[in-house]
């Protein structure tokens, strides 16, 4: 019995951990979608926001950076809910700021003004949405 419990609460806890992730991809692409690989002269700092990425907090939600120069970049976001509507894809257009040696993405979404940051290997989504926690971490995807 010990063992059955043991396991059931295993399987419980690795659902809550992992299925946010698997969720957060949407069924489909934008069809305006146009990846552009940054220029090689781009920092390295800089091109590191070009990606794929997927996270979770109160709602999933999915990003793409699609282009980027140090100037700006072409972003879209899809959310699986929005205020007025289900899932959808939304660009932004977002502006490369650059403080203290550390470069960040800024972009007004339709609900707040949100800041990228890379911490590591994951993108951090700082915002005052109201849909989102005031900070979330992304993962690349493929």
């Amino acid at each position: 019995m010990k063992t059955f419990v043991v396991s059931a609460v295993s399987i419980v806890l690795a659902s809550i951990l992992f299925c946010p992730m698997v969720m957060a991809a949407p069924s489909s692409m934008p069809s305006d979608l146009q990846i552009v690989q940054p220029d090689p002269s781009l920092p390295k700092e800089l091109s590191a926001f070009f990606s794929k990425w997927a996270g979770a907090s109160t709602v999933e939600f999915f990003l793409i950076v699609e282009k980027i120069d140090e100037e700006k970049a072409s972003i879209y976001v899809w959310r699986s809910i929005t205020e007025s509507r289900g899932p959808s894809w939304t660009r932004y257009g977002a502006k490369v700021i650059k403080e203290r040696g550390k470069y960040k993405l800024w972009f007004q979404s339709i609900f707040s003004s949100v800041e990228l940051t890379l911490k590591g290997e994951a993108l951090n989504y700082t915002g005052s949405d109201p849909f989102f926690e005031p900070s979330t971490r992304l993962r690349r995807v493929p």
